[in-house]
């Protein structure tokens, strides 16, 4: 399904990038059904944000012109936007001045623009409904450049707007200018650089359109400052101009295609599911279809939440570091579903080992993603949602003739699983970190959102924590970028104020973006921080005494002239941004401090100190196969 621009786009105003290689997924909008109260979970059912409110009653008289940055900021209201992550400079300042007139509109002032646009990615995978960022030219629109390439990896609906010097400027090399269309266009979906405040309102609706259909993605709209002064009469009737686009969306699957995926079922003895973040949209048509198979399920990282975790069916994460019986389940299927992934590097490692006994099945809304890494004996490009709609139907059909029974299988997984279950060790009174995320998940029900940085801590809330719903989890997947964590609580705490939202960080991820404390503060954001201090960068430590003899290259982030102190000092940041924070160090205090964090009033750090030894476990090395997992040991011995 590789998209292209539309034809009839034929001036720099229109798009000026659809990425070949990423084209769209379809995204429905919702919200996660999580209660406030964590020991108490109900399903909480949110309307949807409208596609488009044509009826919004508008500031102006219908005939009274308007600065292009009101028609900006008006145009965000209609696509039902309340609530935007914008750093205001020079280029951006009109938006930003229109922004204080609109009653609808709240914005979130982030103290970086790479916290703004996390946190934007932190609504948006809560909700589901694109998030949106603004930054200013030059080193405003740089900023904005990881959270772009994130969004695109994990396929995360946004939309950034930049602001830009005036169009006599362009090309100059003016005083920040960049030409962020030509930066970021391999990593948006699609890119536009307004030339005519005219088009402003088609444009920003072909954005948000573009951003939540086919695959999500980011979608940049750079904004010339003239543009922004320009005085116009907005025409809000303009249609979109997505010929192409429109053409390429997904078509309704084909049922000769879901009768053979069902007939494949049948026949198979060992099948099992490779589950992904194709799935958030459709975590009940999966359940459904597991009630009628009893096909045991596994999770990528992206995945987790699709499927509960603490079901009896669940095997929990595959890949590098998922579960022993979640890898082993795809080393001995006989069939893979493979619903709504890309097989990535992380989960495959050595592809010609990966579910080499197996037939396979891919559904996913992305061409380009069948057949890239491991070639389908089935393939279906489509909707997944439909896609399970219409295999549930079948089966329901066919119930009466089709007689599934797996039971002998799953009884084989849950000796796996009994031999192999996912643990941890114990030293004196030090804090297992594993043990805080375990502890969290109790005093919380498993109900809270969870946000993580990138690296060991990452790993250990994936594996530790028993997510119960679809966009429960929000973690930096394909890029692994660090500093996530803390932004994206602030955009899921701004998204569900209802909810417990608890952002699992390690101290090399929360250093990066430490001054977003502020703006929890000046926001009054309930945002708890559950640090996992082990003074290292963990997940580089690990790979040093595994592969490395453990020499240190740089991976100490402590005060080296005094090891015996914490350094720096976390609660220290916290009382600067007048925020309350407490330290625990021993294991026996770990239930009653995280008990306080919780029960603390509006936002809290808890500083939990843990060993650097620890590693996580399994692990299956880069470019291993499952013959390869690794499931003891730690820094405490050499290898």
């Amino acid at each position: 399904m590789a998209a292209t621009a539309p034809s009839s786009l034929s001036s720099i105003t229109n798009l000026l990038h659809i990425s070949p290689s990423k084209p769209q997924i379809s995204f429905s909008r919702f919200t996660l059904p999580i209660s406030l109260n964590p020991h108490k979970p109900t399903l909480l059912l949110h309307h949807r944000r409208p596609l488009y409110i044509s009826n919004l009653v508008s500031r102006f008289a219908p005939d009274e012109p308007r600065k292009g940055a009101d028609i900006l900021v008006e145009a965000l209201e209609k696509e039902g936007v309340t609530d935007v992550f914008a750093y205001p400079g020079g280029a951006s300042m009109e938006i930003h001045q229109a922004l204080t007139r609109s009653q609808a509109i709240r914005n979130v002032l982030p103290r970086h623009e790479q916290g703004g646009i996390f946190a934007a990615e932190g609504y948006a995978r809560t909700t589901g409904f694109p998030g949106v960022c603004i930054a200013t030219s030059g080193p405003g629109a740089t900023n904005l450049v990881t959270g772009l390439a994130d969004a695109l990896f994990d396929s995360v609906p946004m939309v950034a707007i930049t602001g830009q010097v005036p169009r006599r400027l362009i090309g100059t090399d003016a005083f920040q200018e960049i030409p962020i269309i030509d930066v970021t266009r391999s990593i948006t979906k699609h890119s536009y650089l307004v030339l005519d405040a005219n088009d402003i309102p088609r444009i920003v609706r072909e954005a948000f359109f573009l951003a939540s259909t086919g695959r999500p993605g980011p979608v940049l709209i750079d904004v010339p400052k003239d543009i922004q002064q320009q005085l116009v009469i907005p025409n809000w009737d303009q249609p979109m101009r997505l010929p192409n686009y429109m053409s390429r969306l997904p078509k309704e699957p084909i049922e000769a295609y879901l009768e053979q995926i069902v007939r494949l079922i049948s026949e198979s003895k060992r099948p099992v599911l490779y589950v992904g973040g194709g799935c958030l949209n459709s975590s009940g048509e999966l359940r459904e279809f597991v009630e009628h198979t009893g096909i045991p399920v596994a999770s990528t990282l992206m995945g987790l939440g699709a499927y509960p975790c603490s079901d009896e069916l669940s095997l929990q994460m595959l890949g590098m570091h998922g579960t022993v019986y979640a890898n082993y389940s795809v080393d001995k299927s006989d069939l893979l579903l493979a619903f709504g992934v890309r097989f990535d590097d992380r989960v495959t490692g050595k592809l010609e080992a990966f579910a080499s006994r197996a037939k396979i099945v891919h559904i996913d809304i992305d061409s380009a993603e069948i057949g890239k890494n491991k070639q389908p004996h089935v393939s279906v490009c489509g909707d997944l949602k439909t896609a399970l709609k219409g295999l549930n139907k079948i089966l329901e059909d066919k119930g009466y003739k089709i007689k599934l029974d797996f039971s002998a299988w799953r009884e084989e997984l849950n000796e796996q699983k009994f031999n192999y279950p996912l643990s941890f060790k114990t030293f004196g009174e030090a804090i297992p970190p594993q043990y805080a995320i375990q502890v969290l998940d109790e005093l919380t029900n498993g109900n809270a959102i969870i946000s993580t940085g990138v690296g060991q801590h990452q790993m250990w809330a994936a594996q530790f924590y028993k997510y119960k719903q679809p966009r429960q989890w929000l973690t930096s997947g394909g890029l692994g970028a660090m500093g996530f964590g803390l932004p994206a609580a602030i955009g899921a705490v701004v998204a569900r104020p209802d909810a417990v939202v608890v952002d699992i960080d390690g101290d090399g991820s929360f250093m990066m973006n430490v001054q977003e404390l502020a703006t929890i503060r000046v926001e009054n954001l309930p945002v708890k921080i559950m640090l996992l201090n082990n003074q290292h960068l963990g997940m580089v430590v690990q790979w040093e005494d595994r592969f490395y003899n453990a020499n240190r290259a740089h991976t100490y982030l402590g005060n080296p002239s005094k090891e015996s102190e914490i350094f720096p000092d976390m609660l220290k940041f916290a009382d600067a941004c007048d925020i309350p924070a407490a330290r625990v160090t021993r294991k026996d205090d770990v239930r009653a401090a995280l008990q306080k964090m919780l029960d603390t009033p509006g936002p809290y750090l808890l500083d939990v100190i843990v060993p650097h030894q620890d590693h996580v476990l399994p692990m299956i090395p880069s470019g291993g196969a499952f013959k390869d997992v690794i499931t003891d040991g730690d820094g405490r011995s050499t290898y």
